[in-house]
């Protein structure tokens, strides 16, 4: 396999990606083409084809962010691959190549890769990626916000609606350039220039707002009087699910993100019957935030190395 055959993804790699994604609809948060688009200068993504599955790779990620897992050098990041069994390539490629590692892979193809008999005497490794788990909720249930579970929700969401003169949009024309205006105003009070991740996190969505009409990316933006203090970012992951990219609010406008989730998810995507509010990466505030909104379930993943 020659690594040397992929090239970086572009907006033009769009169809081909979405028609993978359409076909083998996948699970995780990371793998549509929005998100790989925003956060690919970032990553350093690099993609090819390989027995009608998609790679996704990067030869710098696990050097220049993150440490890899293994104690190799130059070791390479893989996504999991999409196609129609991605079990067989990543065993494939551990064949094939020293020095990687497969990241963000779901349980589903974990299970599959344990049930081969190959691996019960290799080398490979599995670990539990906790901190990359994504969050599924009831799309309904955060509607409607209804029993005891969702009481402080409906207080927030109450505080908000009646203390305020609110306005919700969707994001289109005018409204994009202030959603733009609302993310760089959060993150000036949230002082991202001296924080790596959100000076990252900065840049993919400059990537996503400059590219909004060719990325097809469905957003909502709250505003109140003259400001807009909220604004949601999402699309459909598969058949059934809807996956939220970004969510920022103003705090001092008490149920802002209460508000802005409600009402998106109240006039977005009807034929979503789940909701992935991705993953909290470790980070104690935003794990408590997304467990108190009571996930139907989890996408676990996992990452795979192999051992010396």
């Amino acid at each position: 396999m020659d690594l040397n055959l992929a090239k970086k993804i572009e907006m033009t790699d769009k169809p081909l990606f979405d028609s993978y994604f359409a076909k083998f609809n996948p699970l995780i948060s990371e793998l549509t083409f929005t998100n790989l688009f925003m956060w690919r200068n970032y990553y350093d993504f690099l993609f090819m084809e390989l027995n009608d599955h998609l790679i996704i790779f990067s030869k710098s990620y696990l050097t220049k962010w993150k440490k890899p897992h293994s104690d190799k050098k130059d070791v390479i990041f893989f996504l999991p691959p999409i196609g129609n069994k991605p079990d067989e390539i990543i065993l494939n490629l551990f064949e094939r190549l020293d020095h990687i590692e497969f990241h963000r892979v779901p349980e589903v193809d974990i299970k599959k890769i344990r049930e081969k008999e190959k691996i019960t005497n290799s080398k490979l490794e599995i670990i539990e990626d906790r901190d990359n788990w994504d969050y599924v909720y009831i799309r309904e249930e955060l509607i409607t916000l209804a029993g005891s579970k969702y009481r402080q929700k409906r207080r927030w969401l109450k505080t908000f609606t009646e203390q305020y003169d609110y306005k919700f949009n969707f994001i289109a024309g005018e409204y994009i350039d202030k959603a733009r205006k609302l993310q760089y105003e959060w993150a000036d009070i949230n002082d991202f220039e001296t924080k790596e991740g959100l000076k990252e996190e900065q840049r993919a969505v400059d990537e996503l707002f400059g590219n909004f009409h060719d990325l097809n990316t469905r957003g909502g933006i709250l505003c109140s009087d003259t400001n807009c203090v909220g604004y949601t970012l999402g699309e459909m992951l598969n058949e059934d699910t809807l996956v939220i990219h970004i969510e920022k609010a103003h705090i001092e406008y008490e149920g802002s993100y209460q508000a802005i989730n409600n009402l998106f998810l109240k006039g977005c995507c009807e034929k979503a019957i789940y909701v992935n509010r991705e993953q909290d990466l470790g980070i104690p505030g935003l794990r408590k935030s997304k467990e108190s909104y009571k996930p139907h379930h989890m996408v676990k993943k996992f990452i795979i190395i192999a051992n010396s």
